[in-house]
């Protein structure tokens, strides 16, 4: 009876590891990350505007996916600090199908995900 009450317990542990990877890897479009909030996953659309504020506080570039700014349903969010990481990417990514990873967050209501490290972003080849 003990083996078999470990051996539940083991497994219930091995299941809620393996779930976690799971949802981080949760792949989304533009539009649906405003229903996900607060959760950590991929987000994926077309760059249809950019924009590098680089006299602003903390030097932003924002790249808007599937809908142009001022009616961007989601944006990727790269602060000054770590511009350098990526180059240009606002003229890298303008125009081409990407993937970003991490945290969904909101800014005014909308949803946004900041990048850090240039690992989060991704060509999509999918359609």
């Amino acid at each position: 009876m003990r083996t078999l009450l470990r051996f539940g317990w083991l497994f219930s542990l091995l299941c809620l590891i393996a779930a976690v990877p799971a949802s981080a890897q949760k792949k989304i479009t533009a539009i649906e990350a405003k229903a996900h909030f607060g959760e950590t996953a991929t987000v994926c659309g077309a760059v249809v505007s950019t924009r590098f504020a680089d006299t602003a506080t903390r030097q932003p570039t924002f790249l808007n996916l599937d809908r142009p700014y001022p009616n961007q349903v989601f944006t990727i969010v790269i602060w000054g600090d770590n511009r350098s990481k990526f180059g240009r990417p606002e003229d890298e990514y303008n125009g081409k199908r990407i993937c970003v990873t991490g945290k969904i967050t909101a800014y005014a209501g909308l949803p946004e995900i900041v990048a850090e490290d240039p690992k989060q972003l991704r060509l999509d080849t999918e359609k």
